[in-house]
């Protein structure tokens, strides 16, 4: 996973919106772009978008909380998301996640104090047949026991 780059360099940023700014519904490649290059979109970076764009900021920051796609809080650099949907559910995926808890010593919606890992709960991965499943980034891990868990994380 790429390293994210400081809100203080706005850099790419500028680059990011001069690339898009003439397009038709430019917001939300813009911002899409600019929460891959920084990880999240505080509103710091939400008003050069809405000033360069010369729309209100609220336009900006309707957009992005109304997407489940963006954040505006930093995320950690490994994100692991859960499968509490039906299937995974039924098959101890609640019990995975309460291993990955205890093991990261955070909770769902928090980062570790390092920042190393973000964890999630979500619904349906489409994996279904490998339940329960989680994944980190983009790898995804099927067939889960509580076990299981320490020595996937150690890869991370």
């Amino acid at each position: 996973m790429a390293d994210f780059v400081s809100i203080k360099n706005l850099e790419p940023l500028k680059q990011i919106i001069a690339k898009h700014k003439d397009e038709p519904g430019c917001a939300m490649p813009i911002l899409q772009e600019t929460q891959g290059v920084y990880g999240y979109l505080p509103i710091e970076l939400q008003k050069e978008i809405a000033e360069a764009l010369g729309v209100s900021l609220s336009e900006i920051y309707g957009i992005v909380t109304f997407y489940t796609q963006f954040t505006t809080v930093q995320k950690g650099k490994n994100r692991i998301g859960v499968c509490l949907g039906t299937a995974c559910y039924v098959k101890g995926s609640q019990k995975v996640l309460d291993r990955i808890e205890r093991e990261l010593d955070i909770k769902v919606g928090e980062n570790t104090s390092d920042m190393k890992f973000a964890l999630a709960a979500t619904r349906c991965l489409g994996a279904c047949g490998l339940a329960p499943v989680m994944m980190i980034n983009d790898d995804v891990y099927g067939s889960l026991t509580p076990d299981k868990i320490p020595d996937i994380l150690a890869k991370y």
